[in-house]
């Protein structure tokens, strides 16, 4: 595991991470599933890879995969994890700070899921994803939709991506599909959207409570190299 990580953020999520002894769930991302299963396997950066399921989903697809995360505890869980899996030498895990860092090469496909922080606006976390995607290669950016966000966040920030507890407009933290693209500059001619939408699906917060929450889906195809 490479580290270059920002200090504050770094305590923070290795914080968060110590708290228990598994955070997320150990499943991918159903929306990464849903439009990354249909593509041809080259090279993906998973940014915000928390425990690393979704990076090993991508490995066992075929992908090289590039696993970004600021917490070098979940970085330690995420790479055990992937040990026990044929696929996990397909992956690289880097700890770095998406606030301060963009990589220098470009992949086929970018993953982006639920890069919500109070540290700063969501902007800038998903520009580095758009800036990473190589020309023909597939930006896929999936976020808690400010409609139909989870119901326990204000009341257990640490135990997700989406930390609302501070009382921070939403309109700072969360977006929906086409405000990404609004925001980011994804449309014609750089740009071909292929699915923008508001997608809901059953959840299980960190108490074992139910509910139905909203995923803001933007998924788009890099068409020349300087959409930006």
């Amino acid at each position: 595991m490479d580290h270059e990580g920002n200090g504050g953020a770094a305590r923070h999520w290795d914080e968060m991470y110590r708290s228990r002894p598994r955070v997320w769930s150990g499943r991918p991302n159903p929306q990464l599933v849903a439009e990354a299963a249909g593509l041809e396997p080259g090279t993906a950066l998973d940014l915000g890879c928390g425990e690393g399921a979704d990076a090993l989903w991508l490995a066992e697809q075929g992908w090289t995969v590039t696993a970004v995360d600021v917490s070098a505890v979940a970085l330690e869980r995420a790479e055990q994890h992937a040990a026990a899996s044929a696929a996990g030498n397909r992956i690289t895990w880097l700890q770095r700070d998406l606030d301060a860092w963009a990589p220098e090469e470009q992949f086929d496909l970018v993953s982006a899921q639920f890069l919500h922080s109070t540290a700063a606006p969501w902007q800038r976390p998903h520009r580095v994803a758009a800036g990473a995607v190589r020309p023909g290669g597939t930006l896929l950016i999936v976020g808690h939709h400010p409609d139909g966000l989870p119901p326990w966040r204000s009341q257990a920030d640490e135990d997700s991506h989406s930390h609302g507890g501070d009382g921070r407009a939403n309109s700072e933290m969360f977006f929906t599909a086409e405000q990404a693209a609004a925001e980011l500059g994804i449309a014609p001619p750089g740009w071909r959207v292929d699915v923008a939408a508001s997608r809901e699906r059953e959840a299980t917060g960190p108490d074992g409570q139910s509910a139905v929450l909203a995923d803001a889906v933007l998924r788009a195809t890099r068409i020349t190299t300087d959409a930006a």
